[in-house]
């Protein structure tokens, strides 16, 4: 009983403990909704003052904006009005303009009408002036003029010829006096040797009974020597020399070196001929390689860009001639001194030095090939790739007039290394025929008395007959024996041409 009662109790007190708990709970709960509701008021309250804050600015910003668009709009409108103002008052100035160009137009055309028509009544006035000046004297116009120059030509021919002659003596002495001045400097900075070597033919031997050890038995030696060397023998009765004939120079340096080697040795027969005669051969190929490398060395020319079989052509004129000078050692010189000119003058050195050096190079075949050696070594340079300007330097040294300034140079240079003394060395039938060739050229033309070539061949003076030639057709005789001598003669270096005309008179007192 009491149990229940005690649970009684305790239910009762849970239901009072409940309800007001919940009494309490929805007190506090209507205090928040109220706190709630107020403060959703002042938010609401304070977004609608800023709104209303944000419209009054955009309705101040709005008001700016347009303001200043108005303004620039009437800014605007006003320099478009100033514009107009000006264009009109350009084309009131242009149509000015025009009518003023269109007036002088009409006033120029006026005058040149005029001015047409005058010069064409001057003309024709001056036509029936000429014909009644015809008329008059009985001449036309040519014959007129003819007569007038005649008479100047008569009345002021001493005049005239001194004047010429006085200009050609100046423009003589100066182009004489620069062309000493670039050319003394030139041959001064080369200063080669004078002594050129020659290749011999000859081949000394021991004794004369050598001569019949190289000749063999029934010729079997000689025939063999021949054979292979292609070059010929000439044994005689020239005491200790045998001498090597051939047209190819360098068969005869295998020839004479075979020999050398063969008389060293002793042993001469048709299989030991046969082995020298390839080893003299193998000898020479290596020194002729060494002779044109030296050459290039020597020079300063890079080897690079120049194939090795032109390098072998070019040693070969290591054992060409001309006229005694050797023919390497003369393309070496041109080489040298075609650079110096061309630094002188300005030109260009490297085409002058390599053209200088190669312009001879077809001698070193022309025994071997059909054709002039300035039209194979052309073709050679051609044929290894040198350029145009280079290439044309082999013909260039023979032309009369080279097409360029290089050209020029380096027929200077092979002029000046050819008639130095002591490069060349002519023999004395030669030396003599060169002297009569010169005479007979001066002695062809009319009212020459007497021709003398002095100074080997260098200079000839050509007397005339005073009687038959004046002094103005003198300075022309001169330069016609010029011409004649450079159109029919080859020589080295240049002839120089003097044409003296004088007159005597005697009397004797007694």
């Amino acid at each position: 009983m009491n149990n229940i009662l005690l649970v009684i109790l305790t239910l009762i007190g849970a239901a009072i403990g409940i309800a007001v708990g919940y009494t309490v709970r929805d007190g506090k709960g209507k205090r928040d909704a109220a706190n709630a509701e107020s403060k959703a008021h002042d938010i609401v309250k304070q977004a609608e003052e800023k709104q209303v804050e944000v419209l009054q600015k955009a309705k101040e910003k709005a008001i700016k904006i347009l303001e200043d668009a108005r303004l620039e709009e009437k800014r605007v409108l006003e320099e478009l009005k100033t514009q107009q103002l000006e264009l009109i008052e350009r084309e009131k100035t242009f149509s000015k303009q025009l009518l003023a160009i269109d007036e002088s137009k009409a006033t120029v055309d006026a005058i040149k009408t005029k001015l047409t028509e005058e010069t064409a009544r001057v003309e024709s006035l001056k036509l029936e002036e000429l014909k009644k000046l015809e008329e008059v004297s009985g001449l036309t116009k040519e014959k007129a003029l003819e007569r007038v120059i005649s008479s100047v030509e008569v009345q002021y021919q001493d005049d005239l010829m001194g004047r010429l002659r006085k200009l050609d003596e100046m423009a003589a002495d100066e182009i004489d006096r620069k062309a000493k001045n670039i050319l003394a400097l030139a041959v001064q900075r080369q200063a080669s040797s004078h002594v050129a070597e020659t290749t011999t033919t000859h081949v000394e031997i021991p004794s004369e009974e050598m001569k019949g050890r190289i000749i063999g038995r029934e010729g079997r030696n000689i025939k063999a020597i021949e054979l292979l060397t292609g070059c010929e023998l000439i044994i005689d009765d020239t005491p200790g020399v045998v001498t090597v004939s051939g047209f190819s120079p360098i068969r005869r340096q295998v020839a004479r070196r075979a020999l050398e080697k063969l008389i060293t040795d002793g042993r001469i027969h048709p299989g030991r001929i046969e082995e020298f005669v390839e080893e003299s051969k193998k000898e020479l190929a290596l020194d002729i390689k060494k002779a044109g490398e030296d050459a290039l060395f020597q020079l300063g020319i890079s080897m690079a860009g120049i194939d090795p079989k032109l390098i072998q052509i070019l040693g070969r004129l290591k054992y060409r001639t001309s006229y005694g000078q050797n023919a390497l050692m003369h393309s070496m010189e041109v080489a040298n001194l075609g650079a110096l000119l061309a630094e002188e003058l300005g030109a260009n050195v490297s085409v002058c030095k390599k053209g200088g050096l190669f312009h001879d190079v077809g001698k070193a075949v022309d025994h071997d090939m059909q054709g002039s050696h300035p039209e194979l070594g052309y073709q050679i340079m051609k044929k290894f790739g040198f350029p145009e300007e280079i290439c044309y330097q082999s013909i260039s040294h023979h032309e009369d007039k080279p097409k360029t300034i290089e050209g020029v140079i380096v027929k200077a240079a092979d002029a000046i290394s050819g008639a130095r003394p002591g490069a060349r060395k002519d023999s004395l039938e030669f030396y003599v025929k060169r002297l009569e060739e010169l005479e007979a050229v001066a002695t062809s033309f009319e009212g020459v008395d007497k021709v003398y070539a002095i100074q080997a061949g260098r200079e000839i003076r050509v007397f005339v007959n005073p009687k038959a030639i004046d002094d103005f057709s003198s300075v022309k005789l001169a330069r016609d024996i010029a011409n004649k001598i450079e159109a029919e003669l080859k020589y080295p270096g240049e002839v120089r041409v003097t044409v003296i005309r004088e007159t005597r008179v005697i009397e004797y007192a007694k």
